[in-house]
């Protein structure tokens, strides 16, 4: 990857590890529905008016049913999942857990004639970065109950197919236009479940306030825009690999922030899937076409 593309994929495994901190924090005294909604209103009020003066939001609607698809899967679904399996399961194993992304991205990518280049080095990263995940499902959740699991695992369905909606049928749209949109959408959706629970916003403190305030300001507007420009510099299959390094910043807060234990299956797990991070974002020694690089003017846990 470009010196750019590094920069963007740092910055963006930092920023997208710190929401599963702040999700656990939340969720302690907000329900998971409250968690979305703020999430959302925040995002919506930075990310929407930008649209607006952008001129993007009318071409942008023209495009509303794949934009729906998109919401959905990216947004609607996966944050009120992950609100909720976060009630039972650690913001460490979470993370972790999320760090499936990439496999079923490059499946789908596959199934879906992506034309991504897989060397046998990426290939082997990937498949590292799945025994590291085996590790940890075999040592860590023993006990853990079954509906939350499944729930993350819609999440990783999610995160790993919506970029392909964007990429592949909404090249027009611009990815912060697609990211307010969404936003907007997710928090009309809640809003009707959220309005009578406005109440345990003004009895949350301010730990759990300023929670839901970064998860807005940082985790979801900042971290959208820069999202879809490390998907437009190094390509939808390769940007969600920053799921691979997300986890090892959700475990450093976890146990440092949160006092949730530092485990034998992320003693395992998580150099693994690190090292499987590494070989799955090395260059092609083919040089991929710029038709490739460009492939997705925007595309988002």
């Amino acid at each position: 990857m470009s010196r750019r593309g590094w920069a963007l994929f740092l910055a963006m495994s930092v920023i997208w590890g710190v929401p599963y901190l702040l999700i656990k924090v939340a969720v302690d005294e907000v329900s998971p529905v409250m968690v979305v909604v703020a999430r959302c209103v925040v995002g919506a009020a930075l990310l929407l008016p930008w649209t607006v003066a952008a001129g993007q939001l009318r071409p942008a609607l023209r495009h509303w049913r794949w934009l729906l698809l998109f919401t959905v899967l990216e947004m609607t679904g996966p944050w009120l999942l992950l609100s909720y399996a976060e009630q039972t399961l650690s913001s460490s194993l979470t993370g972790l857990l999320v760090a499936g992304v990439p496999f079923v991205a490059a499946l789908a990518g596959r199934l879906a004639g992506e034309e991504e280049r897989f060397t046998p080095v990426r290939i082997a990263g990937m498949c590292l970065g799945v025994v590291g995940i085996v590790a940890l499902l075999g040592l860590d959740v023993e006990g853990a109950q079954l509906l939350p699991l499944l729930a993350v695992a819609l999440v990783v369905v999610g995160y790993a197919t919506a970029p392909l909606i964007v990429s592949r049928k909404l090249p027009e749209v611009p990815g912060v236009a697609a990211s307010s949109i969404a936003l907007f959408v997710t928090a009309v959706v809640y809003a009707p479940f959220a309005l009578p629970r406005l109440g345990e916003l003004g009895n949350a403190s301010a730990e759990a306030v300023g929670s839901l305030a970064v998860l807005g300001v940082v985790c979801t507007a900042v971290a959208l825009a820069l999202f879809f420009a490390l998907i437009r510099e190094v390509g939808p299959q390769r940007a969600l690999v920053i799921t691979f390094v997300n986890p090892a910043v959700a475990v450093l807060l976890g146990v440092l922030l949160l006092d949730e234990p530092f485990t034998l299956g992320i003693a395992l797990g998580l150099p693994l899937v690190l090292a499987g991070c590494v070989l799955a974002t090395r260059r092609s020694p083919v040089r991929a076409q710029p038709s490739e690089l460009a492939e997705v003017d925007s595309a988002v846990p």
